[in-house]
């Protein structure tokens, strides 16, 4: 499997329930996600910083944590079951994903997707 982003692309992403997809990539090779999976693993500046995860993608050791100010809230949307709402292409390299918590400000690239899920 290569890691250059021109050598696969996304041939099709099917749902696989209520909060899964699968992506088929132009090699053959697939990869699955729960909504939950991506949305934890969302690459936006906000997310990482929340997660304490404030270097790049091919970086090996992330900032520690920032002390939390205060407790933290629980919305709505986010006591709900995550969910997928709808993926935008942006570019021929990454996907926009829009979640059900409201969240849609992470680009995700082919790299990131291609990687293996994680429980």
């Amino acid at each position: 499997m290569t890691d250059h982003p021109v050598a696969y692309h996304p041939e099709s992403i099917e749902r696989l329930n209520e909060s899964g997809i699968r992506i088929t990539w132009s090699d053959g090779e697939s990869t699955e996600w729960t909504a939950r999976q991506l949305r934890d693993a969302c690459p936006c500046a906000t997310c990482r910083e929340k997660h304490g995860k404030l270097l790049g993608d091919d970086d090996k050791e992330p900032s520690k944590p920032a002390k939390p100010i205060g407790l933290p809230v629980l919305s709505a949307a986010e006591a709900q079951p995550m969910r997928i709402m709808g993926m935008q292409p942006v570019g021929t390299y990454a996907y926009n994903i829009a979640f059900s918590d409201g969240h849609n400000s992470g680009l995700f690239t082919f790299a990131r997707l291609r990687k293996e899920s994680t429980d």
